[in-house]
């Protein structure tokens, strides 16, 4: 097993380059023991890991390094100075990985027998955009898409904020909000906008058909043009004085809105049968 003494290797070059954003086309970093687990047991291929000599020595480590060489990975030890070197993050856990993107097709975020999408449109904050990911495989959305100038859901910080959601969930990026929602309306899809006023109370909307749930960035939430793209609008009911959520917290509840009115609408027809026998 090669062992990287220096922070000079072009292994470290890269590591940084593609947590800076400067190498999004094609790879993503892996950051901590955890997403590099998720990884090994989802479809996503692992080019290169590299562990610290103290975390490599570990009973977690160990059972890592099993896993990736069940899946034919390159491994490399390093001292903790280059693996502080690669890793983005101030306290590493002891393991960073290259691993290729997953595809990314906006017609692939649309898919599925009943599509429920979420669609983030200008969510900034990589945190936030990774905790929509989550939230959303969790409620059981069939994918995600992100518009505009969301960061990437598959940068580092986005991928430690999912938790490994999206390395499952279908993703997309779209470069506008309405690119998103043309390609929603041309899948078929319904297009529902969160908005703070002027819409129908959360509870009281269908959203048992496949619909697209679009949600708006920090601050500003969806424009008017945005908003008046969509086949309709619902607001989450909140008690004065509060006005605004989160934008994850929003989503969640969305999704989640969504997932109980289909499980009640799935068991209709159950029922029915049970009370005609």
């Amino acid at each position: 097993m090669k062992r990287l003494t220096s922070r000079h290797h072009p292994l470290v070059a890269t590591c940084r380059a593609i947590a800076r954003g400067r190498d999004t086309t094609s790879r993503m970093l892996l950051d901590g023991p955890h997403l590099v687990e998720e990884a090994l047991g989802s479809a996503i291929e692992i080019e290169t890991a590299v562990l610290d000599t103290a975390f490599a020595a570990s009973e977690e480590g160990e059972a890592i390094l099993r896993g990736l060489a069940g899946a034919r990975v390159e491994v490399m030890t390093a001292t903790r100075p280059v693996l502080e070197a690669m890793s983005p993050v101030a306290h590493p856990s002891g393991i960073v990985a290259i691993a290729k993107r997953p595809p990314t097709a906006v017609a692939r975020a649309l898919g599925g027998a009943l599509p429920l999408v979420v669609v983030g449109v200008d969510v900034q904050d990589p945190g936030n955009v990774g905790a929509i990911v989550r939230a959303a495989e969790a409620g059981g959305a069939t994918g995600a898409i992100f518009c505009g100038a969301s960061a990437d859901p598959l940068g580092w910080k986005a991928l430690r904020g999912s938790m490994g959601s999206a390395l499952r969930l279908p993703l997309a990026t779209a470069s506008t909000a309405g690119e998103g929602i043309a390609a929603a309306k041309r899948a078929g899809l319904r297009v529902i906008a969160a908005v703070v006023r002027g819409g129908d109370p959360l509870h009281e909307s269908d959203l048992t058909s496949p619909s697209v749930l679009l949600v708006g960035g920090e601050g500003g939430g969806l424009g008017p043009e945005t908003i008046a793209a969509a086949d309709a609008a619902v607001v989450i009911p909140m008690a004065p004085p509060v006005e605004s959520l989160n934008v994850s917290v929003a989503a969640a509840l969305l999704v989640y809105e969504a997932r109980r009115q289909r499980v009640l609408a799935a068991a209709r027809p159950d029922r029915a049968g049970r009370h005609a026998t």
